[in-house]
């Protein structure tokens, strides 16, 4: 077909040794390959018909053929649960510890698919234990990633390295871990293994657990003793992970519960909190706020947590933070206003509320019927380049961020260092509707910087739209 099957291909998949005897009487070819290079013996074999498999082996079936990822018959028996066909192959082998394109022998497979018998029927044969792939891993991890509790336990008692590590330095307790397989993370403890072992990025079994919110290991793993204040090699503790975790919320408070500090900050300054802006987890804030969390803490480029919730647009995160006493006036990288993070990045609804911070009420203007956002700070005051808010807004391109800075009284006149309006920044960037928003509002298109240049040659410079 076009897949280059034969039909003793079909006949070995289908396990029909009738067939299959029939067909190789009438010249069909034993070791012909289909477009995967699969040999009519790893069909059968994959079947589980052991008659297929000996009526093939009679006619001279090729054993040792490979597919294209090197896989050989006895590789296909071990993931398949073939025992009865792997029984008759591994005789006619010189060896069961043929590796396949990944570096996997027959034993990483019967580890990988939970097969007991076939782990068995192979240590029995002579397979390597301790055999890794090319990423060094071993049967031992694969049973425990995949949480093959028998397997595990039989691999030990057959002297199965429990420390092994791989190429990044994970242990099977780290594969299981991160895998949420409770059983044989308890099996592992019950053994001894180290808890806080870590991997080549620091990270122990605790973190990588936090990270992919298995929240039953991790109360297992501390209510063991793991040490919940461990920090990686970028000063990221289990904590920071979880905040930052998709699925991390139960992990987040078990940790709290059990002593883990919420106010650790990694190398570049990242407290839980800061993680947890990130990624816009607002009700692990929540907690973290509660339990004593410092909501005003700086990293190592001056932002606190509010000025990260705006870089990324996290609305009910900001309401949040400043709900809870988080200073919208706090000068963060670059002296910018988290207003200036919002505004930059095009996060409209984002300056909504960091506008109306300064106030529990709109005010009403006196002059019109519009509500005039308060936001408890002078918006126009500059970064250290000399750029306001609404520089911010016409460089992102929103103008709905314009028109809500414009509404609090932003002045589009105002330079930045180089003598740069508001206009310039829109013009660079070929925003139109916000050049268009600024000059009907009564910005000069003829300004010039301080080389002399007007808006016009911002726009002919830019690459935007070449």
């Amino acid at each position: 077909d076009s897949e280059k099957r034969t039909p003793l291909h079909v006949a070995a998949f289908l396990g029909d040794a009738e067939i299959i005897e029939l067909l190789i009487l009438s010249g069909a070819r034993v070791n012909a390959k289909d477009n995967m290079w699969l040999t009519p013996l790893h069909r059968a074999v994959a079947s589980r018909s052991e008659e297929a498999v000996q009526v093939l082996i009679k006619h001279s079936a090729d054993v040792n053929a490979r597919d294209k990822n090197w896989q050989t018959p006895l590789h296909v028996a071990a993931a398949n649960k073939a025992v009865k066909c792997a029984e008759v192959i591994i005789p006619l082998l010189s060896s069961v510890n043929v590796s396949d394109r990944g570096g996997r022998t027959a034993l990483h497979h019967a580890a990988l698919n939970g097969h007991v018998e076939m782990v068995n029927l192979l240590l029995a044969k002579g397979a390597n234990i301790n055999a890794f792939d090319k990423k060094d891993r071993r049967a031992l991890h694969w049973a425990a990633y995949m949480g093959h509790l028998d397997v595990v336990a039989l691999l030990v008692n057959h002297g199965a390295e429990v420390t092994c590590k791989d190429k990044k330095g994970y242990t099977p307790l780290h594969a299981a871990a991160s895998n949420g397989q409770i059983n044989v993370v308890k099996h592992l403890l019950n053994l001894g293994v180290e808890i806080d072992e870590i991997n080549v990025y620091g990270n122990t079994a605790l973190h990588l657990a936090c990270y992919n919110g298995q929240d039953a290991v991790v109360n297992e793993l501390t209510d063991y003793g793991a040490n919940v204040n461990q920090p990686n090699n970028g000063g990221f503790t289990p904590l920071h992970f979880a905040a930052a975790s998709t699925h991390g919320a139960l992990c987040l408070e078990l940790l709290v519960n059990n002593g883990a500090d919420v106010n650790i900050q990694s190398k570049d300054g990242k407290s839980p909190l800061h993680m947890t802006a990130v990624h816009g987890r607002f009700t692990r804030s929540q907690t973290l706020i509660q339990n004593g969390g410092e909501i005003d803490c700086v990293d190592k480029d001056g932002n606190t947590p509010l000025h990260v919730a705006a870089r990324y647009g996290h609305e009910l995160l900001i309401n949040t933070l400043i709900t809870s006493g988080a200073d919208a006036a706090k000068c963060g990288i670059h002296s910018m206003f988290p207003l200036h993070l919002a505004a930059l990045n095009a996060h409209s609804d984002c300056c909504r509320k960091l506008l109306s911070s300064g106030q529990k009420y709109s005010i009403v203007s006196l002059f019109s019927n519009e509500h005039v956002l308060s936001a408890g700070f002078e918006i126009d005051t500059p970064d250290k380049f000399g750029r306001t808010c609404l520089h911010a807004a016409a460089a992102g391109g929103n103008v709905e961020c314009i028109k809500l800075l414009q509404s609090s009284g932003a002045d589009f006149h105002k330079k930045d260092k180089c003598g740069r309006t508001p206009l310039h920044y829109a013009a660079a960037n070929c925003h139109f509707h916000c050049i268009e928003t600024l000059v009907t509002t009564g910005a000069s298109v003829n300004e010039t910087d301080d080389w002399g240049r007007t808006a016009l040659h911002y726009a002919a410079a830019s690459d935007v739209d070449r």
